[in-house]
């Protein structure tokens, strides 16, 4: 099972680093960041944690990787970040939702919108809370270097 999932959320990232026309020489790359935080998120709803904070740790992860890349081989961030990121996307969630207020299931598509909706801000904060650190940390040397 979990290396059908490690594949499958290789491949997705892979996918959509095409369609996003990522540079070829980063495809590969693209595909390993995402299947990291899918296999992350999987193992912590295995351990039985939320799929909001899961999603929030995976997405964290996703861009500290990708920050990581991007240094490594002189690109940007968001090369590896959006393909990576594809894995997380409540997609499924978000039609059942519609699918819900469509058949007058209000209650039930108001409960599932707002779970997708914060799996999509766990999302959006993991991306941005990476940053945010990384942000500090380079102050926090450029500060360092400067008092030498």
């Amino acid at each position: 099972m979990w290396i059908e999932y490690a594949i499958a959320s290789f491949f997705a990232s892979a996918a959509f680093g095409i369609i996003y026309q990522a540079p070829r020489n980063t495809l590969v790359k693209c595909g390993l960041v995402g299947m990291v935080g899918w296999m992350i998120y999987a193992f912590l709803v295995w351990k039985e944690v939320d799929s909001v904070p899961a999603t929030l740790i995976a997405s964290f992860v996703i861009a500290l990787v990708s920050q990581a890349l991007a240094r490594r081989f002189k690109t940007p961030m968001i090369i590896f970040s959006v393909p990576g990121i594809i894995p997380l996307v409540p997609g499924s969630l978000a039609y059942d939702a519609m699918r819900n207020f469509v058949q007058n299931d209000y209650s039930a598509a108001i409960s599932i919108a707002a779970k997708a909706f914060m799996i999509s801000g766990a999302i959006a904060f993991g991306l941005v809370f990476s940053e945010v650190l990384n942000q500090i940390i380079k102050k926090m040397r450029q500060t360092k270097a400067q008092l030498r």
